[in-house]
């Protein structure tokens, strides 16, 4: 007679935790890339049909090239990310390689891209108010103080996501761990952007940068739960991480707002005096 265990068909023992933590391990990667360009759609996408809304009815300028040049960039970084994810997963490693000089071109094109786009708005904004009624000229000008912050934001975030592709790459052939790690924390640096135009979170904005800080640690959550439950520590890639990002957080929340930012800042983007 057989046993209870000798009936179990190769596909009852395929499901074993073993198997479900190896296959977790290969597709974890992807599932991250899915989930952050998940966020940065729902973000944007309501957002920009709003946007071109107000462009349409006047009540804000088209948008500069730089937006749109910015806007293809970053999805050509997201859709790598899921590219070279899904390469690895695959097996491919060798195209995962090849297409990896693309993302050596792409980043610091992103980081240039988002660092002119800060000014050209405000030249844009700023040509607008110009011949706008005096209330919506107030409306502008307190947008403008906005950017001066939001301006400080997005140099940190650029230098931030940089630095740690640049770590990343650095440690690409001794350590792959590491490497595909950084590669999604970095990808979490600009996405701020995405959760600030989520109207059913809760923001801090514009009185302090806090919940800009908060919001991109759900989407590290996935991969940082599924490590810890795996390794029973955590990752030195996150140890990384916050060495880069925390004091960078520390920074822009003491600067935000300060009369010393307000005029530094507002003369680095070109704010009208």
């Amino acid at each position: 007679m057989a046993t209870r265990y000798q009936s179990l068909s190769p596909a009852d023992h395929s499901q074993s935790p073993a198997t479900v933590g190896a296959f977790v391990d290969r597709w974890i990667y992807v599932f991250m890339a899915v989930f952050l360009i998940a966020i940065v759609l729902v973000g944007f996408i309501p957002d920009s049909i709003q946007k071109i809304s107000a462009v349409s009815a006047g009540q804000r300028p088209a948008f500069p090239l730089a937006m749109h040049l910015h806007a293809v960039l970053m999805g050509a970084w997201m859709l790598l990310l899921l590219a070279q994810t899904t390469l690895m997963a695959t097996g491919r490693k060798t195209h995962h390689m090849k297409l990896g000089v693309a993302g050596m071109v792409l980043a610091p094109a992103l980081v240039i891209a988002g660092l002119v786009l800060v000014p050209t708005n405000i030249q844009s904004f700023t040509q607008f108010a110009a011949g706008s009624p005096p209330e919506a000229q107030a409306q502008i000008n307190g947008f403008l103080q906005f950017m001066t912050n939001i301006a400080l934001a997005q140099i940190r975030a650029g230098a931030c996501f940089l630095l740690l592709v640049v770590l990343a790459l650095a440690a690409r052939k001794r350590d792959s761990g590491l490497h595909k790690r950084l590669i999604i924390l970095a990808t979490t640096v600009p996405l701020p952007a995405a959760f600030d135009r989520m109207p059913f979170l809760y923001h801090t904005l514009p009185e302090s940068p806090l919940t800009m800080n908060l919001w991109p640690l759900l989407a590290i959550a996935p991969m940082f739960l599924w490590d810890v439950y795996r390794s029973h520590s955590i990752h030195r890639a996150y140890w990384v991480y916050a060495i880069v990002m925390v004091p960078t957080a520390i920074a822009v929340q003491l600067l935000w707002g300060t009369d010393w930012w307000m005029r530094t800042g507002g003369a680095l983007i070109g704010i009208p005096t």
